[in-house]
C-alpha cells in the first residue's frame, strides 16, 4: 500500500515538473533548428480580404483608441472591414463606434439590446462577414502598423488555418502581480510559438488577437468562456495547422490587482474544463503531436491544484514511514506559507518579486480549483464584465 502511495506522490511531482519546466525546455531544444513558415504573402501581393471582429461591453475607455489603431495599420484600406458587436453597452461605447462608422464606411456597429456573452456575439458576426480571413480581437488590445499584415501573411500556405498574435503587456508595476503575470505570459507565447513551428499545434491562441480562415471557424457553443481555445482546438482537431507569429505584436494593459486577475482566471478555469470535456479524445493518443502538446501544455496545468493536494496527502500518509517524506511535507507547507508572508510584507509596502511569483502561482491554481467546481455546477451564462483597466 505504501509503495502505491509513493508512486502516486512521484507521478504527481513529475507531472507538475513536466508541464511547468520539462516540456518548455524540451520544446526549446527540439525547435532550435526549426524555422517559421516561409510560404507567405509579400506586402506587395494581392492580400486577402479580412474581417475584423470585436465583442465589446462598456468599453468607452478604450474603444476609440482601438478603432484608431486599426485604421493606422498599413493593411490596404479597401482589403478589410470591421464588425463591432456591442453587448448591450450602457456607457458611451455605441456612440463612439457610431461616430467612427460615419467616417469609415467599412466599419459596422452591431448593437445588441440584451446581454449575449462573447461567443454569441462573435458567432453571428463571423457568419455575416464577407471576408475569407477573420481577425478576432479584444477592445483593449491595440494594433501596431504592421499587426494585420503579420497576422495574414501566412495564409498563402494552405495548411495553415489559424495564426495567433503576440501581445506586449504594458502598465507594469511592482505593487501588484503585473510583473509576474507578464513573465508568465511571455513564457506562454514562446511555448505556443515553438509548438507551432514544430507541429502546427499551437495550443490555444491568445484571445486578444488572432486570425483564422473563415472556412475553418467553428461556432462556439453557448455559454463557453474560452472561445479562443475552443476555436483553436477545432482547427487542430480538423488536421489543420495553428501557429503563432511573433511579429504580429499588439499592446494590452495588463492586470495588476490580484483580486481582479483571480476573477478573470476563475472564468478561464471554467472555460478550460469546458474545453477538456470537448477535446478529451485527443488524450487517447498521447504520443501524437496533438495529444502530447495538449496533455503537456494544458491538461497537466489544469489539474495541477489536484496534483499539489495529492502530494501533500501522500506526504502525510508517508510521514512516519520515511524521513524523506517528512522533509518534503514541511517543504510543501513552507511553500504554501510564502504567499501569506508576501501579503504581510505588502501591508508594510514591501514588495518582493520572488515571493510574488509564489503568490501568483498559488493564486492561479486556486482559481483553477474554484473554476473546476463552478464548472461542475453547470454554466448558465458566459456574460462578462471587462477587467478593470489602468489599475
Amino acid at each position: 500500500m505504501y509503495l502505491v502511495i509513493e508512486i502516486i506522490f512521484w507521478v504527481c511531482v513529475a507531472s507538475v515538473l513536466h508541464t511547468y519546466f520539462i516540456y518548455p525546455v524540451l520544446l526549446k531544444i527540439l525547435s532550435t533548428s526549426k524555422k517559421q513558415n516561409t510560404n507567405i504573402y509579400k506586402p506587395s501581393d494581392a492580400l486577402p480580404y479580412v474581417s475584423i471582429i470585436i465583442a465589446a461591453h462598456n468599453e468607452e475607455a478604450v474603444i476609440e483608441e482601438k478603432i484608431t489603431s486599426i485604421y493606422n495599420t498599413n493593411y490596404p484600406y479597401d482589403r478589410f472591414e470591421v464588425h463591432i458587436g456591442s453587448d448591450n453597452s450602457t456607457d458611451a461605447t455605441n456612440q463612439i463606434i457610431q461616430k467612427h462608422a460615419e467616417i469609415h464606411s467599412n466599419l459596422h456597429l452591431h448593437a445588441f439590446t440584451e446581454r449575449q456573452g462573447k461567443a454569441q456575439i462573435i458567432n453571428p458576426l463571423a457568419q455575416q462577414s464577407k471576408a475569407e480571413i477573420l481577425i478576432l480581437t479584444d477592445a483593449n488590445v491595440f494594433f501596431e502598423p504592421h499587426t494585420m499584415y503579420e497576422l495574414i501573411k501566412h495564409y498563402k500556405n494552405q495548411d495553415i488555418a489559424l495564426v495567433g498574435g503576440r501581445i506586449i503587456n504594458t502598465n507594469i508595476k511592482k505593487t501588484g502581480i503585473s510583473y509576474q503575470e507578464k513573465t508568465y505570459l511571455n513564457n506562454e507565447i514562446l511555448i505556443k510559438y515553438r509548438e507551432g513551428i514544430l507541429w502546427g499545434t499551437m495550443i490555444g491562441a491568445f484571445g486578444g488577437v488572432y486570425s483564422i480562415r473563415k472556412e475553418n471557424y467553428h461556432p462556439v457553443p453557448k455559454n463557453y468562456f474560452m472561445d479562443d481555445f475552443y476555436i483553436t482546438m477545432c482547427v487542430i482537431q480538423d488536421g489543420k495547422k495553428a501557429i503563432t507569429e511573433l511579429h504580429a505584436t499588439c499592446h494590452e494593459d495588463i492586470s495588476n490587482i490580484i483580486q481582479e486577475e483571480f476573477k478573470r482566471k476563475v472564468r478561464i478555469s471554467i472555460g478550460n474544463f469546458q474545453n477538456l470535456s470537448s477535446f478529451w479524445k485527443l488524450m487517447l493518443n498521447p504520443f501524437s503531436s496533438k495529444g502530447f502538446s495538449f496533455i503537456s501544455h494544458k491538461v497537466l496545468r489544469w489539474i495541477t491544484p489536484f496534483l499539489l493536494l495529492l502530494c501533500i496527502l501522500c506526504s502525510v500518509l508517508l510521514f512516519s514511514k520515511n524521513i524523506l517524506y517528512s522533509y518534503l511535507f514541511f517543504i510543501q507547507i513552507g511553500l504554501l506559507l510564502l504567499p501569506i508572508i508576501d501579503v504581510i510584507l505588502k501591508s508594510f509596502h514591501i514588495h518582493n518579486a520572488v515571493l510574488r511569483f509564489f503568490t501568483h502561482f498559488y493564486s492561479m491554481n486556486t482559481a483553477l480549483f474554484v473554476g473546476f467546481f463552478r464548472f461542475l455546477k453547470g454554466v448558465e451564462s458566459n456574460v462578462w464584465q471587462p477587467t478593470k483597466r489602468n489599475q
